[in-house]
């Protein structure tokens, strides 16, 4: 069971190697590689567990328990966790989390790094999750800023100003919503209120069918 949670379920993700990234800035998130190897072994008992008890596919997306250990607790905001080992732990929706989109190792790979990116992880939700196979952005796409604790525009307005060019904005209709909506979480996923410029986060978002979504 373990062995198909790692070889199907991670490599499904893009997590498969997730141990071993190092992109993250030291000085931005100076704790990230502390946690990487708790952040990795989350998504592998979870779905380990939903294979063990024949789980819904739904719980993929939806589902209110994951599995912690006291650092990932901490990292999530999630009280009475203690010690290393890991263990099931229910009714984390209330602290924000519940499905693979909220777990830290997903947040986190679909990010930069020292900034979150609405656009990785709309890419992500869209070819990853929903099966939506996207074209490559035209030649020349400027990319943005790396880091956004100097920047006088929040990311989301980054990328909506990117967005504005024609070029680009049929296929950001069809991702930005997704990523916007989880910009709550930061690039290790800690959920926040504001980003690294002090500026409220704003996740209000409308999806390419007109849905609305936060």
């Amino acid at each position: 069971i373990k062995r198909l949670a790692t070889e199907f379920a991670t490599a499904w993700l893009h997590l498969y190697d997730f141990e071993t990234l190092d992109e993250k800035s030291p000085r931005h998130f100076p704790e990230f590689a502390g946690l990487r190897s708790s952040m990795h072994q989350e998504v592998v008992r979870f779905f380990a567990d939903l294979f063990r008890s024949d789980g819904s596919v739904l719980s993929i997306f939806d589902a209110d328990f994951t599995y912690l250990n006291e650092a990932l607790a901490k990292h999530y905001g999630i009280p009475g966790v203690e010690g290393t080992e890991f263990r099931k732990v229910e009714g984390i929706k209330k602290y924000s989390r519940g499905g693979v989109t909220t777990m830290a190792a997903t947040l986190s790979k679909q990010a930069g790094a020292s900034r979150t990116s609405p656009i990785l992880r709309g890419i992500w939700i869209s070819e990853v999750l929903l099966g939506e196979k996207l074209p490559k952005p035209p030649k020349g796409t400027p990319p943005l800023p790396e880091d956004e604790a100097s920047e006088t525009l929040s990311v989301r307005q980054l990328v909506e100003k990117h967005t504005s060019d024609p070029r680009c904005a049929n296929c950001h209709l069809r991702i930005d919503g997704y990523g916007f909506a989880l910009e709550s979480f930061d690039a290790i996923g800690r959920t926040r209120i504001a980003d690294l410029g002090g500026r409220a986060i704003e996740t209000q978002a409308k999806l390419f069918d007109g849905t609305e979504v936060a």
